[in-house]
Order: C-alpha cells, then structure tokens, then sequence
C-alpha cells in the first residue's frame, strides 16, 4: 500500500484520490443515477469489474467520500450514501461533463438533471446539492421559495411558498 503522496500540490492530491478511471464514475452513479447498492454499480455501462468496484468503493469509503450502511432488507448488502465531501463534488463532475461535451466526441447529449445543471450555474448546483444532502444525509432541503425540490432519487419535494 502506497503511504506517501508525490507532493503536496492539492491538484495532486486530488488526482490521486480521484485520478484512475472508476471513482468518479462511482461518485456519478450515486450522485446523478441514485445507485446505491453494489450490484447497480455493477450494470453501468463502462463495465467495472466487481473486484475494482469493491476496491474503489473501500478507497471511496476510506476518504470519506462515500459511507456504507448495512441494508436492513438484507444483511448481506450495503447502502452506499454521499458524504459532504462527497455531495461538494458535484460542480467538478458538472464541470467535466461540459468540458467533454465542448472537446470530446460522444454519441449521447446530456439528459435530464445534468443537461440541467451544464446549463444552470451555481444556484442549480446548490439546489441540487441540496437535494442530495436531503437524500444522503437526511438533511432537509434549502432551496430558493418557489423552487422545484425534486429528489435525485426522482421523489416531488412540496415547493415552499412565502
């Protein structure tokens, strides 16, 4: 195991945290997929091994990005959850879904929430932030009056009225 850091730069840092090519499709799939129990992982797409994804998953669990609860409906299944840490990625993975819309060929648009929040700024990304606290940390959500409080997970939030 690898205790030491290449430096102290925090763009290192972060690159080595975030740097192979599983964690942040993790991160995605609770974030904007609401996956949250290992075998959902497993369906995405890229095709992550169950052996890197169990490993990515432990890392992600280890730096506080994600937590593991057990799942009372089956004790042999953990529900996976964002973190604080984890909920503040979200401006950098709407950022790199831009980026790769504008420089990269791909054969899909963005749908739903993300072309939402490419378009949006940053009050779209804290109202989703928001939401994403409410669904992964059980706090409530804060958005601005009259602001549609979708969940991620897709639930209708009744909409505060002054």
């Amino acid at each position: 195991m690898r205790n030491a850091q290449r430096s102290p730069c925090p763009i290192n840092l972060s690159l080595e945290l975030f740097g192979d090519r599983w964690s942040l499709l993790i991160v995605r799939d609770i974030m904007f997929c609401g996956k949250r129990h290992f075998r959902e992982m497993l369906q995405s797409e890229e095709g992550i091994s169950t052996n890197i994804l169990a490993d990515r998953l432990k890392k992600l669990v280890d730096q506080g990005i994600i937590t593991r609860h057990d799942d009372p409906t089956h004790l042999q299944k953990g529900i996976f959850s964002l973190t604080e840490k984890g909920i503040e990625l979200l401006p950098i993975l709407v950022r790199i879904g831009a980026w790769g819309c504008r420089h990269l060929p791909s054969s899909d648009e963005p749908e739903g929430c993300m072309q939402e929040l490419m378009g949006g700024g940053p009050a779209t990304w804290d109202a989703f932030m928001a939401a994403l606290r409410e669904d992964h940390l059980g706090a409530p959500a804060d958005g601005p009056p009259g602001h549609d409080h979708t969940s991620t997970s897709g639930r209708q939030r009744p909409v505060e009225v002054s």
